[in-house]
């Protein structure tokens, strides 16, 4: 939905998964790289810019910032303030509660709530490449089910989300 927004907005994107084990529950690594110019690489990203985490027990067992820039940013679903997570000074760290904006706004089940579209809203907050109107279209057209309600969770994170 991101690669879609930032496609509308006349970027060049790329966006592709890596499964590892492919059961319910395994931990996926999604890649989306973006320019203004054509990009001619296609390969996994291993130095990120950006780092989005939308399931906080994969930090127990992985260091999802491994490789992540310096100056980098980081993107939690969490409801612990960015500090939780800071790892240096020039790391710049947000969180926002995706899971309870999913919950609220009936966007998966209670027990399974579906973060994704509430992690894009925070993204657009704190990275500022797109716009948040290209985010709503993109998820307006491409959700699978409850566009609206999906659009409203990617509203309430941009609104909510806290930059550390």
């Amino acid at each position: 939905m991101m690669a879609g927004a930032l496609f509308g907005e006349g970027k060049d994107v790329q966006a592709f998964p890596y499964f590892g084990v492919e059961r319910r529950g395994a931990p996926v690594t999604a890649f989306l790289r973006m320019d203004d110019r054509p990009l001619r690489i296609r390969s996994e990203i291993s130095e990120p810019d950006v780092v989005v985490v939308l399931d906080t027990f994969l930090m127990k067992y992985v260091d999802v910032t491994a490789g992540l820039k310096p100056d980098g940013v980081l993107i939690v679903n969490s409801t612990k303030g960015p500090a939780a997570y800071k790892r240096s000074p020039s790391l710049k760290v947000a969180t926002v509660d995706a899971t309870g904006i999913a919950i609220r706004h009936g966007v998966g089940s209670r027990t399974t709530p579906i973060v994704n579209t509430a992690i894009l809203g925070a993204m657009v907050r704190v990275l500022g490449i797109v716009k948040l109107e290209s985010v709503l279209k993109s998820i307006r057209e491409t959700a699978p089910v409850k566009r609206e309600e999906n659009a409203a969770s990617a509203i309430e994170a941009y609104e909510r989300v806290v930059i550390g």
